[in-house]
């Protein structure tokens, strides 16, 4: 009877250490989830302030009557389909990587549009000197800043958690207890959109 008691005792001990040892695990799961979320919503609010600053630029640029309308029309084009994509929820943006690369295909494209905007304004000093442009060229300079910190922070928080969720135990622990945890994807460097653009005025 002792022996028997003895080894119940040993099982629910072990029994407790994994139980333990998977709520660690899961507790860290979670945690690492969250700073993901966390920081993809910071990614999200710099390129809502980007959105935000072109409708104001737009209204500037067209102010010098002969700039060329299919520059412009291309900023206008390009931010139009970062709305769209933008406007689908979070969640699924994150989990599915076919939705984040269109996402991160979209605002690429409007890094691309603003940047050949920016090289033909070279062409209009009178439009450069204005106060409103300059304001504005100074903000979205410190945006794009911005843009490419957020992108290189989700990039650490995400690689932290899949990389949580691909070692030895949790990798284990997860398959058995059916855990639902996606890895997630990241964004990858596309030639010259990672860059803010090039804002120089010491020509003046």
């Amino acid at each position: 009877m002792t022996k028997a008691v003895g080894c119940g005792i040993a099982l629910l001990a072990v029994a407790a250490v994994l139980g333990f040892m998977a709520m660690g695990q899961y507790n860290g799961l979670v945690t690492a989830e969250q700073a993901v979320e966390a920081s993809w919503a910071q990614v999200e609010n710099v390129y809502q302030r980007r959105a935000d600053l072109i409708p104001n630029l737009v209204a500037t640029v067209k102010g010098s009557a002969d700039f060329e309308q299919e520059t412009l029309q291309g900023v206008i084009d390009a931010r139009s389909r970062v709305g769209q994509i933008s406007g689908q929820a979070t969640e699924a943006i994150l989990n599915d990587p076919a939705k984040f690369a269109a996402f991160q295909q979209a605002q690429d494209g409007l890094s691309s549009a603003l940047s050949r905007l920016l090289v033909v304004v070279e062409r209009y000093p009178d439009l450069k000197s204005t106060q409103a442009f300059r304001d504005l060229m100074v903000q979205l300079e410190g945006t794009e800043n911005r843009i490419t910190v957020e992108r290189r922070n989700f990039n650490e928080v995400a690689r932290d958690f899949n990389g949580r969720l691909l070692r030895f135990p949790t990798n284990v622990i997860s398959r058995l207890l059916g855990w639902h945890f996606a890895k997630r994807p990241y964004f990858e460097a596309t030639a010259g959109a990672e860059q803010a653009p090039k804002v120089d005025f010491s020509g003046q």
